[in-house]
C-alpha cells in the first residue's frame, strides 16, 4: 500500500464558509482521503491522499462538479516562495459571468415584454428557467455529495416555485441578485486574500549575488539563492531572504516583517529578515535560508494554516447551520401548508410567503460572521508583527484574566552583563575564565554574557573534555583538565556541598542589588561567584500598565532568586514568583488557570511546558524559529507591548463577530415578520441573506484597518 500523499489546492469561486462546508462534505466521502483543511479565507484545501485508492483527478472532477475550479500541486512541489494568484477582472471570472449572463436574460424579457406583452410571463418564466439552471446544477451536485440543505437549493426551490405560481418577474430578479451576491462575496473575499498576499511583494523577485571566488556580482532570482550564498544589499534595496550579516554595518527598517517602526542597527553578526529595508550602508549577507523557507514564505504558511483552523464560535454556528437549514426548510413548508388546511387560507399567498421564507432563511450570512471576522483579525495582526496560530487562539486572547511572563529576555532585555567577579580560589580571570569554558557553547542569555565578558578581557579558555550537561534552571557542567565544573545557581551549589557563610553573605549583597549571581563549583569545592544584571525592557512598564488598565493581572514567574525578581518586579509594579524550575512553573500556570483563561509570555523553549500548559501561549521574538514555531503566538515585534495589543486586536474581533451575528439574525428576524404580515416581496426577502451576507462581510473587512 503506498504511503499518503499531501496535496494542497487552490480553488477559485470558493469565496465564503458555507461553499467551504459544501466542499469539505462532498471531499470527505471520497475513497482514500483523510487529514482534510479547507479555507475559504485563503481559497485552499489540503488533504493526504492514499493513492491506492484514490487519485487527484477525482477530487479535481468531484470540486468542478460542486461548481468551483480547482488549480494546485501536492505540497512537495510548492518549496518556493508563495505566488500571488493572478486575478481575472471580475467580468472573467465564472460568478462574473453569471452575473452577466442573468442579467442579460432579465433585460431581453423586459425589453421584449415590452413589444409583446401578451408574451410577458412566458418570457420571464424563460429568462427565470434559463437562469436557474446552473444553480440548480450546483444544488444537485451537492445534494449528491452529501450536502443537500445548501443556498443553491433554497435558491433553485423558490426560483422554480415562483415561477410555478405566477411569479416569474420576480424569480427572475431574485437570480439575478442572489449572482450579484455571490460577486460581491468574490470581490470582498479577494479583498481579505490580498491582505495577506501583500506581505509577498514585500520581497523583491531578484537579489544582487556575489560570484564565488570573486567580487563579481551578477543579477539572479531569489528563487536561485541558496544557502551560503552572498548577496550584496545596498541602501535602499530589501533583504532577499533570512541571513547574517558578514560585511557592513546599516540601520534595517524591520517594520514590514515585525511592526516595529524605529530602524534596528546592523552590524557584522548580525540576523536580518527577508523584506527588512537596508537604510543608509552597503551590507553584505550570507543567506541562511530559501526563499520558500524565509520569514515572509513562513509567515504567510502560518497565517493561511490558521485560517483553515476553526475558532469555536465557528464550530458552534456550523454545527447550528446543520440543524438550522433543514429546520427552516420544513417552518417554510409548514408556513406553506397550515394556513390553507387549517385555516382556509389562499394557496397562492401563503406558498408565495413560504417560498419567502426559504429565502430569507439561506444561513450563508450567518455562517460566513465569525470565519469573516478570524480571518480579517489574523490577518491585521501579521501585518502588524502580531502572529495567531489560529481562530481559537485569536478568541482566548480576549477572555484572558491573567498573563504570566517569563523574566530574562521577555521582561527584561535578555542582554546580561557582568557587574562583579568574585574569587574564592585563584584570582577573578580565572574564575572567568572556567566558567566562560563551561558556557562557551551555551545558548542561554546568562552564559551568553559570561562567555562575552571573557572574549572581551582576552582570556585564554582552558579546554573542555567532551560536551557540557545543562540542567534546566539548575546548572551547566562540563570536564575541564582539573575536574568537572558547574555553573549554577545558588541554591543548586547549596544542595552539593556547604558554602561558607561568608560566601553565602557575599551573595545576599549581590542578590539584594538585584543581581543574578552564579556559583562557579570545581567539584564540590566553591571557586567564585559571577554576578550579572539585567535591566527591564523599555516597554514593560507601559505594556504592564495597559494589562492593569483592563483588568488583567500580571505575573512574573523566574528560575531566578527572590532578590532579583523582586528588584525588577518592583520596578515594573507587578507579582513575582521566584526560584521556579521548569516544572513548577507548569505548575503554577495549571493553579492559576483554574481561576480562569491565562496566557504565558516566554521565549518558547525554557518556558515550553508553561507555553504548552496555558490557555494561549505567546512566544517573543523578532521572527525567529521559537517565535514562528512555537506557542500560540508570536510577537514577532519582541515588545512587552505586544501582549495588550494581542488581547485589543482579539477583543476587536470578538466585538466584530458578535456584531456580525446580530447583522445576520437581525435581518432575518425584521424580514420574516414583514413577510408573514405580507409586505416582503421575493427580491425584497433574498435581501435578507444576500444584503446581510455584504455588510457582514464588509463589517469583517473593517478590522483590516485595525490600528493598535
Amino acid at each position: 500500500m503506498a504511503a499518503a500523499s499531501s496535496y494542497k489546492l487552490r480553488i477559485e469561486g470558493m469565496d465564503c464558509a458555507a461553499c467551504a462546508l459544501k466542499i469539505e462534505n462532498a471531499i470527505k466521502r471520497l475513497p482514500g482521503v483523510s487529514e482534510i483543511n479547507i479555507s475559504y479565507a485563503a481559497a485552499t484545501l489540503a488533504l493526504d491522499l492514499d493513492e491506492d485508492r484514490g487519485s487527484p483527478r477525482m477530487i479535481e472532477d468531484k470540486i468542478r462538479a460542486l461548481g468551483y475550479t480547482p488549480a494546485g500541486a501536492p505540497l512537495a512541489e510548492e518549496a518556493t516562495l508563495p505566488k500571488k494568484r493572478d486575478r481575472l477582472p471580475w467580468w472573467k471570472g465564472a460568478k462574473g459571468q453569471l452575473v452577466l449572463g442573468t442579467g442579460a436574460l432579465f433585460a431581453f424579457a423586459f425589453v421584449l415584454a415590452q413589444v409583446l406583452p401578451e408574451w410577458e410571463r412566458s418570457l420571464y418564466s424563460a429568462a427565470a428557467l434559463a437562469g436557474v439552471i446552473p444553480i440548480a446544477r450546483r444544488a444537485v451536485a451537492g445534494a449528491l455529495s452529501g450536502s443537500p440543505f445548501t443556498i443553491e437549493t433554497l435558491m433553485a426551490i423558490a426560483a422554480i416555485g415562483a415561477v410555478a405560481i405566477g411569479e416569474p418577474e420576480e424569480a427572475a430578479v431574485v437570480i439575478f441578485l442572489f449572482s450579484v451576491g455571490e460577486l460581491l462575496e468574490t470581490l470582498a473575499a479577494g479583498r481579505a486574500r490580498a491582505g495577506i498576499e501583500a506581505l509577498i511583494d514585500l520581497v523583491p523577485r531578484t537579489a544582487r549575488r556575489q560570484r564565488a571566488n570573486s567580487s563579481d556580482i551578477e543579477e539572479v532570482s531569489v528563487d536561485e539563492l541558496a544557502i551560503g550564498d552572498v548577496v550584496v544589499v545596498r541602501p535602499g534595496d530589501r533583504i532577499p531572504s533570512d541571513g547574517t550579516v558578514i560585511d557592513g554595518a546599516s540601520e534595517v527598517d524591520e517594520a514590514p516583517v515585525t511592526g516595529e517602526s524605529v530602524p534596528v542597527f546592523k552590524e557584522v553578526g548580525a540576523e536580518v529578515y527577508a523584506g527588512s529595508i537596508n537604510a543608509n550602508g552597503e551590507l553584505r549577507v550570507e543567506i541562511a535560508r530559501t526563499a520558500g523557507d524565509n520569514t515572509i514564505a513562513r509567515i504567510i504558511r502560518l497565517v493561511e494554516e490558521a485560517q483553515e483552523s476553526k475558532a469555536p464560535t465557528a464550530r458552534m454556528i456550523d454545527r447550528f447551520s446543520r440543524w438550522y437549514t433543514p429546520g427552516a426548510m420544513l417552518f417554510a413548508l409548514m408556513l406553506i401548508v397550515v394556513p390553507p388546511l387549517a385555516f382556509d387560507g389562499d394557496w397562492t399567498t401563503w406558498i408565495y410567503r413560504g417560498l419567502a421564507t426559504l429565502l430569507i432563511a439561506c444561513p450563508c450570512a450567518l455562517v460566513i460572521s465569525t470565519p469573516a471576522a478570524i480571518a480579517s483579525g489574523l490577518a491585521a495582526g501579521a501585518r502588524h508583527g502580531l502572529l495567531i496560530k489560529g481562530g481559537a487562539a485569536l478568541e482566548t486572547l480576549g477572555k484572558v484574566r491573567a498573563v504570566a511572563f517569563d523574566k530574562t529576555g521577555t521582561l527584561t532585555r535578555g542582554r546580561p552583563r557582568v557587574t562583579d567577579v568574585v574569587a574564592i580560589n585563584g584570582d577573578e580571570r580565572a574564575v572567568l575564565a572556567m566558567a566562560a569554558a563551561v558556557e562557551r557553547n551555551s545558548s542561554h542569555p546568562l552564559g551568553r554574557a559570561i562567555t562575552s565578558e571573557a572574549k572581551a578581557r582576552g582570556l585564554d579558555l582552558p579546554l573542555t573534555f567532551g560536551g557540557a550537561v545543562a540542567t534546566p534552571g539548575r546548572a551547566v557542567t562540563a570536564r575541564l583538565k582539573h575536574g568537572f565544573v558547574s555553573v549554577g545557581s545558588p541554591r543548586h551549589a547549596a544542595e552539593l556541598t556547604s558554602i561558607d557563610p561568608g560566601i553565602t553573605e557575599r551573595i545576599n549583597v549581590l542578590e539584594a542589588e538585584g543581581k543574578t549571581v552564579v556559583v562557579i563549583l570545581s567539584g564540590k569545592v566553591v571557586d567564585g561567584l559571577i554576578a550579572l544584571r539585567d535591566e527591564p525592557r523599555e516597554d514593560a512598564v507601559e505594556g504592564v500598565r495597559r494589562l492593569a488598565h483592563w483588568d488583567i493581572a500580571a505575573i512574573m514567574l523566574t528560575g531566578d532568586n527572590r532578590r532579583t525578581a523582586g528588584a525588577i518586579a518592583a520596578q515594573l509594579g507587578i507579582e513575582a514568583r521566584a526560584e521556579l524550575l521548569p516544572d513548577q512553573k507548569l505548575a503554577q500556570i495549571v493553579k492559576l488557570k483554574e481561576a480562569g483563561p491565562i496566557a504565558m509570555v516566554g521565549d518558547g523553549i525554557n518556558d515550553a511546558p508553561a507555553l504548552a500548559a496555558a490557555s494561549v501561549g505567546i512566544a517573543m521574538g523578532g521572527g525567529t524559529d521559537v517565535a514562528l514555531e512555537t506557542a500560540d503566538a508570536a510577537l514577532l515585534k519582541n515588545r512587552v507591548n505586544g501582549v495588550a495589543e494581542l488581547i485589543a486586536l482579539s477583543r476587536a474581533t470578538l466585538s466584530n463577530i458578535w456584531q456580525n451575528i446580530a447583522i445576520a439574525l437581525g435581518l432575518k428576524a425584521v424580514f420574516l415578520v414583514t413577510t408573514l404580515s405580507g409586505m416582503t416581496l421575493l427580491w425584497m426577502a433574498i435581501l435578507a441573506d444576500t444584503g446581510a451576507t455584504v455588510l457582514v462581510t464588509a463589517n469583517a473587512l473593517r478590522l483590516l484597518a485595525f490600528r493598535l
